[in-house]
């Protein structure tokens, strides 16, 4: 399978999980990466690049309307505007925030999975709301590919707990192992460990333990 776009969301402590996200992503995972990431409508444009360019050397800036979507490259949504994926290409819309944001994770995963469909993988971090839930559950229900940080490792718990909680995870993870679970998925599959994943849960929106690794099979 070749995947030609991973969509990140992560609010709360965000900064610190991207940093460490990018730190790890070996070079050789080469999709356009795009990035929602809750922040002030009045932030720095290009204060948050700034920042997370320090961790990587793939090109790395906020988003502009039709940009085209370069291999290697790293999106993000611009402070108060949404952040949408087309075939091949990004736009930017202010309309109403969504989960009390904008950007909004939920809009730029949904969008990604409708463009992308089994060619999408779509990551959930460290957050504070249950912001992307619904978009990380569509890019599954489209056939892609479901990633959430292991809420235990993340500084706030609320938005991978939601996640899990609203669709079948194919892998909940340390931070410190989405980049080499990457790879394996998007480079070289028999370096890919096994993982443990998550179902849905009914009626549960956050605080929900993720089970033991041993105790998932």
């Amino acid at each position: 399978m070749t995947y030609d776009l991973i969509a990140v969301g992560t609010s709360w402590g965000g900064l610190r999980a991207m940093s460490r996200l990018l730190e790890t992503l070996p070079a050789e995972v080469d999709a356009p990466i795009v990035v929602a990431q809750h922040r002030s409508p009045d932030a720095v444009e290009g204060g948050l690049a700034e920042l997370l360019s320090a961790h990587t050397q793939r090109p790395i800036r906020d988003a502009e309307d039709k940009d085209a979507l370069e291999p290697g490259h790293v999106y993000l949504a611009p402070p108060d505007y949404h952040l949408l994926v087309e075939p091949g290409r990004l736009a930017l819309s202010i309309d109403e925030e969504v989960q009390y944001s904008r950007p909004s994770i939920d809009v730029l995963f949904e969008s990604a999975a409708d463009a992308y469909r089994e060619r999408a993988i779509g990551i959930i971090l460290t957050g504070a709301n249950e912001d992307g839930a619904a978009g990380l559950a569509r890019i599954k229900q489209r056939g892609g590919v479901a990633i959430v940080q292991e809420p235990a490792t993340s500084e706030r718990r609320a938005m991978p707990d939601a996640a899990i909680a609203a669709t079948s995870a194919g892998a909940v993870l340390p931070l410190e192992e989405i980049g080499p679970f990457l790879y394996g998925l998007c480079v070289d599959p028999a370096a890919q460990r096994p993982v443990h994943g998550s179902g849905p849960v009914e009626g549960v929106r956050g605080n929900r333990e993720v089970p033991p690794r041993e105790q998932v099979r």
